[in-house]
Order: structure tokens, then sequence, then C-alpha cells
């Protein structure tokens, strides 16, 4: 700020003309130049890019293969006979007196078929370790990797993770195979040049080029969605192929296509390297994936929640919706309505990069976690724990019915609630062990409806301070009004959506004036 002060006060000083004289050129602007070929890079990259030749046994069809499966009419119905002899007559020879799965006594078992698929693949180590998706190998019961000159090698399966949809293959050959090495993904910059090489449609070893579209992509694949955009040709057939920036690394693994007709719109995904690197890794060396895990719901942090919250900076973070009961961030005194500001000394922008940070992390790891809890940062060492298999459902604990207590409207909000019954559990089929105030009406065109709440939700908390009875409830919305709060922010349980926090507007209650 010193310097841009200074040099404002020197040129207030000079003469227009010596201003004129002194004052620098602007920079005239880097032409765009586009490269001459991509031929000596992909002469470079095409031997260690594959193809990828899986097959499956699946069951037959009555009849060829290929033909549709036999209609079932009645037994002793004048359409048993002749859909019989009208399939008998498209049999293949030798094949036309074999029973029909409707024919009693006589049942029909013809041969398993195989199914072919074709898929992508690259080669990252001279011993022979293959990169590929998930979704290329799922359910083979063979899998050849098919070099560029045709060599046709058996691969073994090393491992899969289908939460990246990476697969690691092992082929043998009796020479050195040529390979390609990895790239840092997060020096990718959207407008970079690239290269993608595959097999769309089982035509062989293609390559296409364009640039990197944007980054950071979340198109609701999995709980690590972190893609490159490219529009780079990438066709069905180019899944696991790799995307190579201009000095011949891969930053990037071919996974999926946006594409109303199939083909390419210009539109494709990639994992990013720096994210299937330590998964490919893994997986060669143990066959499965070990990852960091904190045990917490989380949900996005919106304007409303971070003014609520009195979170200075605006909208960031992950708000913490529930820490798990025995987890590591429950152990480690994370609560609910926490929002995690910072982990591992890095920063969570928003919601969905929490998970991937702690994913990567070690298991066992002792990191730092800065939340804003109370209106301030605090920080607390977590202990990470390893990941499960599949997701650990959250328990409660039991606790006591509240009083009925007589139904109450929160004015303002455009909720009617009440206490929690034995009656109202069975007419909500709410858990045994649920607590808080329920809500029973939602009244149309105010702040409760316009935030989806739902006759049968339960409001737990208001505030971060929980509630049991409507009355409380009603105290703590009226004390908030008091201190000029705008908004209150509401931890929901409900049957769909589980517990999220939900900040509401408090609206003054009718009758008030303004």
């Amino acid at each position: 700020m010193r310097l841009v002060a200074t040099a404002l006060l020197l040129a207030l000083s000079l003469p227009a003309a010596a201003q004129q004289a002194t004052a620098p050129a602007p920079a005239a602007p880097t032409p765009f130049v586009a490269p001459e070929s991509f031929a000596p890079l992909v002469r470079n990259l095409l031997p260690a890019v594959v193809n990828i030749s899986t097959s499956q046994n699946v069951a037959p069809r009555p009849g060829r293969p290929d033909a549709p499966e036999t209609p079932q009419a009645p037994p002793g119905s004048p359409f048993e006979e002749f859909f019989r002899d009208f399939f008998n007559r498209n049999r293949p020879p030798g094949q036309q007196n074999e029973a029909q799965p409707n024919q009693p006594n006589q049942p029909n078992r013809p041969a398993p078929r195989r199914a072919q698929s074709l898929g992508s693949g690259f080669i990252v180590d001279a011993s022979g370790i293959v990169i590929t998706n998930n979704h290329v190998i799922d359910g083979a019961d063979e899998i050849n990797v098919i070099l560029q000159d045709n060599t046709s090698l058996r691969a073994t399966l090393l491992g899969t993770d289908p939460r990246t949809d990476l697969a690691v293959l092992r082929v043998s050959h009796t020479a050195p195979l040529p390979f390609v090495p990895w790239g840092d993904s997060d020096t990718a910059l959207v407008g970079d040049w690239v290269v993608a090489i595959g097999n769309p449609f089982g035509l062989g070893g293609t390559v296409t080029a364009g640039i990197i579209s944007a980054r950071g992509r979340d198109i609701r694949q999995g709980p690590f969605d972190d893609f490159i955009q490219t529009d780079a040709a990438i066709n069905r057939g180019n899944s696991g192929g790799p995307l190579f920036n201009m000095r011949g690394e891969v930053v990037g693994i071919n996974t999926a296509i946006y594409s109303p007709t199939g083909g390419s719109i210009g539109i494709g995904f990639s994992i990013p390297s720096n994210l299937a690197r330590g998964v490919a890794r893994q997986l060669a060396e143990g066959g499965r994936v070990r990852r960091g895990w904190l045990g917490v719901n989380i949900q996005q942090v919106t304007d409303e929640i971070a003014e609520s919250l009195g979170l200075r900076g605006g909208a960031r973070g992950a708000l913490i919706a529930r820490a798990q009961e025995g987890a590591p961030a429950a152990a480690a005194g994370i609560r609910n309505g926490d929002v995690v500001l910072r982990f591992n000394n890095q920063e969570v922008r928003e919601m969905r990069t929490l998970p991937r940070i702690v994913a990567e992390t070690a298991v066992g790891a002792q990191v730092p976690v800065v939340v804003w809890r109370d209106g301030r940062e605090e920080t607390v060492t977590v202990t990470l724990g390893e990941l499960p298999t599949e997701a650990t459902p959250a328990s409660t604990s039991p606790t006591q019915t509240p009083r009925p207590d007589r139904p109450i409207e929160l004015s303002g909000l455009g909720l009617r609630v009440t206490a929690l019954t034995a009656e109202l559990r069975e007419r909500f089929r709410l858990r045994p062990e649920a607590r808080g105030v329920v809500v029973t009406e939602v009244l149309p065109n105010t702040p409760g409806a316009e935030r989806e709440i739902r006759p049968g939700d339960l409001i737990l908390e208001v505030q971060q301070e929980r509630v049991t009875t409507p009355q409380e409830l009603q105290e703590r919305i009226e004390r908030l009004r008091r201190q000029g709060r705008a908004t209150a922010l509401f931890l929901i349980e409900s049957q769909q959506q589980g517990q999220r926090f939900v900040p509401l507007r408090l609206a003054p209650p009718r009758g008030s004036p303004g």
C-alpha cells in the first residue's frame, strides 16, 4: 500500500509532459501460438497407452444369443405351439428341437455366452503396472491388455477402488515395457493444452487434443469428485485412458463424458493425477486403499448460516451437522455446529473439500483442525481413523420423552410444533429414541416452507442450544429476536435427509410493526 501511495504522490508532483515521458509503456500481450504439431509428443506416448479387453460369462437368451426371449404362452393354449414352431425355425441348425422354457420337465439349459467390452489404460512402470477405470474391468472374468503392436497380454487384477473409479492391473512381458510418468495435476491450469489417447468405439489407439476447460468439477459420481474438465474429444472406449500435458506427463485419467448422444460434445471429465497416483500406489502395493476418517456428517455453509454463527469473512468451511459417537472427531472434542475452517493446515473453502483432504491424510496421523465455535476460532487435535468399507451409521443416545405440552405456533416462521408423544411417534414413524420438538404443520409461503421443513421433522436445537419442549423453543426464538438477530440456526432431523442445520429468517411475528 505504501508503494502505491508513493507512486501517486510522484505522479502528482511532475508536469504532464514529464509524466508521459517517465510512465512505463503498457506491456504488450503475449501472442497466442498454437503448437505446430503434436506428432513429436504423441510419438513417444503411444507405446505406453494400451487397450483393455474384457470378457465375462452372461446367461444367454433361449435360442441364439442375440434372439429375443421366447414369449411365455399359457400351457395348452393355441399360442404355445405357434411360438414353439416360430422360434424353432429361427434357431441355428441342430438346435431346432431344444425344449422351450415353458415346456414342463424339459428344462432349456443353453451354454453361457461371452460378453466383450473394450476400454483404455496406460503403463506407469516398466515391470507392467497398468492403470485403468474400475468400470472398465468391473465384473470381468478375463482381462487382456493389448499393446500398440497388437501383442495381447493376460492381465492380473491387483486391486480396485470404486470410490474413485480406479483399477490397477499387472502384465508380464519378456522385455521391459514402455511407460509414462505421472504429472502434477495441481499445476494444470484452465486453458492449458492437453492430449487424450485411448480406444474410442474399439477403433484402437486414437489421439485427440484440446484444452483444460475447468477444474474442480463435481459430477456427483462419488464423495471425492474433483474432476478436470476438457474439450479434447473423449468417447466411449476412452475410459481409463490418459490425459497428457505438453510435457508428456499424465495429469488425468479420462473417466466420463456429458453427452445426450453418447458421442463427444466437448465436455469430458478426467480424474486428477494427484488424486489417482496415491490410490494407484496403494492398490499396487496392497490391493486396497486405506483412507483417513473423521466420522462426521457435514453440510455447506451458506451466507445465512455464516451470518447466524457470526462467521467473519463470509461463507466458507464445512458445518458439522453430526459428530458420530465413538468416531475420531467426537473423541477429539469436535461438536455439532462447529465449522471446520482448516484441516491439517489446508484451508477448507467449501464443504466438499473436507472429505477429500481427510481421505488423503494418513490413517493414524495426528492433525490440527481449526474450527469456528462460539464466535471464535479454536484448534483441536484429531487422531484419524480408517474409513470403513461401508458408511458407519451414526447412533443416537436414547433420551426421556418430554412431557406432552400444548401445540404452539412459531409466529413469523410458519411452523406449528408440539411435544413428542407416543401417538406422534407412531403417526410420523419416528424412532423410539427420537427426541426434540415435532413439527405438525408448515404454513405455505413462510420461512419454514421455503426451507423445505415438513410435518414430522424434529427440531433438536436452536442456535446450538438443545430444546425439548415447545415452550423452550419459543423462548429461544424470542430471546434471539430481542438480541436483534436476523436469523436463527435450527438443527432439524427428518426421515429423508437425516440431521441438517437450517437457517431461518426471524421475521417479525404477525401483528408486529414493520
